[in-house]
């Protein structure tokens, strides 16, 4: 395995253009400067940023279709619950 040293500023240089595309993942940042992403984790993790992780930063998910179908049922009947028929009178 290689082991590449690069300058510290443009390991200073890659936190910062990864702390301004907040959109951005590690990942495509490195994709983009050409350095494998662990270099560029490991740079962040170095210098103390940090930012919440992509998934967190997107805005809240659509409920599934199972938990839309619960939240729009009405309540079940527990099992201490008596139900009682109706009953029509002519």
């Amino acid at each position: 395995m290689v082991t590449k040293n690069y300058p510290p500023e443009s390991e200073t240089d890659a936190v910062a253009l990864y702390e301004s595309r907040p959109d951005a993942t590690i990942r495509s940042v490195a994709a983009d400067l050409g350095i494998n992403p662990e270099t560029l984790r490991n740079c962040v993790r170095a210098a103390g940023a940090s930012r919440p992780r992509g998934r967190r930063n997107r805005p809240s998910r659509r409920p599934s279709a199972a938990e839309s179908f619960r939240q729009n049922s009405p309540p079940r009947p527990g099992p201490n619950s008596i139900r009682i028929p109706s009953i029509t009178c002519r």
